[in-house]
């Protein structure tokens, strides 16, 4: 199999040559460019996510377990959305666990013992960190008129400030 040394963003990765909406080569570019710190961020998301699901204890455990099990699955379709976005507007999405290390700006959890308010709240934390990143790509979407990804976007700040929202009231005291 031949290599090809063009860049792959810069011309459609569509099997039609053609990219949707008719999107220029540099929106293509300046869009893909954007979605891939935020896919970076939403998988590194999921996997502490689901890591403080299977790791929360305490006496909420179900109720914590429950809600951060249907977190994961949220984010889960989130990521495969945004990646297949990228993919068909004609650019590339990320390729490796190195890529998403690259890309990412959301830091891991590797504590052994954390209590589950601080699970919480540093997933709380995070999802803020997401909804600010998804209306930045808002913005980009929207100044190059990609109307449907920033429809995208848009259900997915609600449901990142609807994760944020559960993970704040949770930890009230009662």
């Amino acid at each position: 199999m031949e290599h090809s040394t063009r860049d792959p963003v810069s011309r459609p990765e569509t099997s039609s040559n053609i990219p949707i909406g008719n999107l220029s080569g540099q929106t293509i570019q300046s869009i893909s460019y954007a979605l891939k710190p935020l896919l970076a961020d939403v998988f590194t998301l999921f996997v502490k996510t689901k890591n403080f699901h299977w790791h929360m204890s305490g006496p909420h455990f179900r109720d914590y377990h429950n809600l951060l099990d249907e977190q994961t699955s949220e984010l889960l379709s989130m990521m495969d959305d945004i990646a297949e976005r990228a993919r068909q507007i004609g650019g590339s999405s990320i390729r490796s666990i190195g890529d998403i290390v690259r890309h990412r700006c959301l830091g891991d959890n590797e504590e052994e013992m954390l209590s589950s308010r601080d699970m919480l709240a540093e997933l709380c934390s995070d999802n803020q960190q997401i909804t600010r990143s998804l209306r930045a790509v808002h913005e980009i979407c929207s100044r190059h008129g990609d109307v449907a990804t920033s429809s995208l976007i848009e259900n997915w700040i609600h449901e990142a400030e609807r994760r944020t929202w559960f993970l704040s009231e949770v930890q009230r005291e009662g």
